[in-house]
């Protein structure tokens, strides 16, 4: 339990760090862009590489290649483990190699079928496309990021991969500042600085592989015994990994119907929910999967399901407050960080809509990333498909059903069920299987976690109602009401938590390091 508390808690540090320079970058965006015509065409250009690296790196490449590395890590020692690594580096690189010039040639073609409701708006489909070449790029770089990531995590080594993130969002940031200033557009200014952040991190990753003794080349692609292997498990997880991204690709198409603004509220919107997912439910997960692979080599389940339940016990711990605080204050969160310049009031009002539905499925997307390693571990990468499947049917007929009555929110609304599903049928999965048993302290605790949010949550309500005055008097009080907000939601939380029995007082203490703060979120990318 501690090496896995002390991992997620280097992941979740350093995501925080990348969470709050996300944010500004976002209310840089935000102020430049706005929610219009070339806001819209950005975010699709940027959403269009980070399908596919999900897809193919983040997603069935790196659930696949982590319990093999950590394996051969654990069974027969670091030049086995670095042979693989190479053979799956020269795999990935020349597959997709090939379809980012793919792309590249048929982007004009592409764009339309990602946002077909942009040919109502004169222009924004080609200025879509000729930003989505400039990013796309970005896929290859980050693909091997995402390799070399998981050699790290694989030896323990956690802070340099939670740290790439961080340098996109500087880049990003000094692409925006600097190159609008220069006579360039500043939708171009961004797509040239995501295409930049690629570079930056791959370097700064193979630079810290080096210093772990884990040099890397790039050989001629050759199907090993174990590259087949590789092989054989991506494939069911590309397939998930596909039909989640074919979740988001379906949310960007019916955004794009919904009318102007509506792709740029959703992205607002997910990168606040994204603090509590890249903080809590991506550091858990990273530091899960290689734990629980060396655990079962070495044949201790009881282990593993200790640690799966650890895991689950801290995600909630964080994610259930996230959640209550969000659906309570979206409106003042929004404002705050966002309306200024091109972004006014009633894309604040339209963006604390979505955050609201977006928040609802905070807890399932967290369990989601503690219940897929259960399976990753096991060199199981077919049922999560099944379960993903599930979820994407789900989500195109809430999506057709929702879409109609509430706009945009009905799109995020949809999302956050479909969400449920999936971690539903996880858990279930699981739990037949015999590989998740709900032990009585984690019992005990979330009971006492949802007692606790309850508090908090109408301890927020009470306080917006109070401090209302503040945030129409202005940013400077309006960001001085939301710090109240966050720094009371966090006391309250913390005190109810501990009278309730959900945590111990070092818990909270070592919970509110990792957190730092509740509602206060923006992001590295982890989904555009």
């Amino acid at each position: 339990m501690g090496g896995l508390l002390r991992a997620a808690a280097t992941v979740s540090g350093l995501t925080l760090v990348s969470r709050i320079l996300g944010f500004g970058r976002d209310v840089i965006i935000a102020g430049v862009l706005g929610a219009g015509t070339g806001a819209d065409a950005f975010f699709v250009a940027f959403k269009l590489p980070n399908l596919f690296r999900r897809l193919f790196a983040e997603g069935a490449f790196h659930a696949a290649f982590v319990p093999i590395f950590s394996g051969l890590l654990e069974g027969e020692g670091r030049v086995a483990a670095r042979r693989f690594a190479e053979r799956a580096l020269a795999l990935l690189v020349w597959t997709l190699l090939a379809i980012t010039l793919v792309m590249e040639i048929v982007m004009p073609w592409a764009v339309p079928v990602l946002a077909p409701g942009f040919t109502d708006t004169a222009g924004k489909l080609a200025l879509t496309a000729d930003l989505a070449r400039i990013t796309f790029p970005y896929l290859l770089f980050i693909a091997v990021v995402a390799l070399l990531s998981g050699m790290l995590q694989g030896v323990g080594r956690f802070a340099a991969a939670a740290a790439a993130p961080i340098l996109l969002n500087v880049v990003l940031i000094a692409a925006a500042l600097t190159l609008p200033a220069l006579g360039m557009a500043p939708a171009f200014a961004l797509a040239w600085g995501v295409a930049a952040a690629g570079v930056v991190q791959f370097l700064w990753l193979l630079a810290h592989t080096v210093r772990a003794g884990f040099p890397v080349r790039l050989p001629r692609p050759r199907l090993t015994a174990r590259s087949r292997t590789l092989v054989r498990r991506v494939g069911p997880g590309a397939v998930g990994a596909g039909v989640y991204q074919i979740n988001i690709v379906a949310d960007t198409i019916f955004a794009s119907l919904v009318g102007e603004g509506a792709v740029s509220w959703l992205y607002y919107a997910d990168r606040i929910t994204q603090l509590p997912l890249g903080v809590v439910g991506t550091a858990v997960g990273l530091a899960l999967l290689p734990m629980l692979s060396r655990q079962l080599k070495a044949g201790q389940e009881a282990g593993a399901m200790d640690s799966q339940n650890r895991a689950a016990e801290f995600a909630l711990l964080l994610t259930i407050p996230a959640m209550g605080a969000l659906m309570v204050v979206p409106a003042p969160v929004i404002g705050v960080l966002f309306e200024r310049g091109a972004f006014g009031a009633g894309d604040t009002a339209a963006t604390a809509g979505a955050l609201m539905a977006f928040a609802l499925g905070l807890p399932a997307y967290v369990a989601v990333k503690v219940l897929a390693p259960g399976f990753f571990a096991r060199g199981d990468t077919r049922t999560p498909v099944i379960m993903a499947s599930l979820g994407f049917t789900a989500n195109i007929g809430l999506n057709l059903a929702l879409m109609g009555p509430l706009g945009h929110v009905g799109i995020a609304l949809a999302t956050s069920l479909a969400q449920w599903l999936n971690a539903g049928t996880l858990a279930m999965v699981l739990a037949r299987r015999g590989f998740l048993r709900v032990d009585a302290r984690l019992k005990s605790r979330a009971w006492r976690i949802a007692a606790a949010t309850l508090g908090m949550a109408a301890g927020l309500w009470g306080g917006r109602r109070a401090l209302a005055p503040l945030f129409d008097a202005g940013p400077w009080a309006g960001a001085g009401g939301l710090a109240a907000l966050v720094l009371g939601g966090i006391l309250v939380y913390a005190a109810l938590a501990r009278l309730a029995g959900a945590a111990t007082l070092g818990e909270l203490k070592a919970a509110m390091r990792r957190s730092g703060g509740g509602t206060d979120a923006g992001g590295g990318e982890t989904r555009p």
